[in-house]
């Protein structure tokens, strides 16, 4: 198993963790949206990585973090330029800087690794 299999089998499980704490931190005290909408699009994709960590098939592991990470650069580019799902997702800045991050290694690693 290469880089990417090792950073979606973190990856993934982190996606829906991230998504039951949005939905258990009040929106208020919450560094990140916690949106309904955003907490479940964590948890459905977070889901869908473990069971394709779970397959151990390279090239899925590879298009899985490849096309995360474009989505996470789109949620970004979105947020700034309020676009969809701007409005059911209620991005914050944090999310801005995750999404810029995670998405670049994702994309990165999934290219090069």
């Amino acid at each position: 198993m290469d880089l990417n299999y090792y950073i979606l089998l973190v990856f993934a499980p982190l996606l829906i963790v991230a998504g039951i704490l949005g939905f258990a931190i009040p929106k208020g005290k919450a560094l990140t949206s916690g949106a309904p909408a955003y907490n479940l699009f964590h948890i459905v994709f977070g889901m869908i990585g473990v069971c394709i960590v779970l397959s151990r098939n390279d090239s899925l592991i590879r298009s899985f973090n490849v096309v995360f990470g474009v989505i996470d650069l789109y949620q970004a580019a979105a947020s700034y330029m309020n676009l969809f799902p701007q409005k059911y997702f209620e991005w914050k800045r944090a999310d801005d800087i995750l999404h810029v991050v995670i998405g670049t290694l994702l994309v990165f690693v999934g290219i090069t690794g």
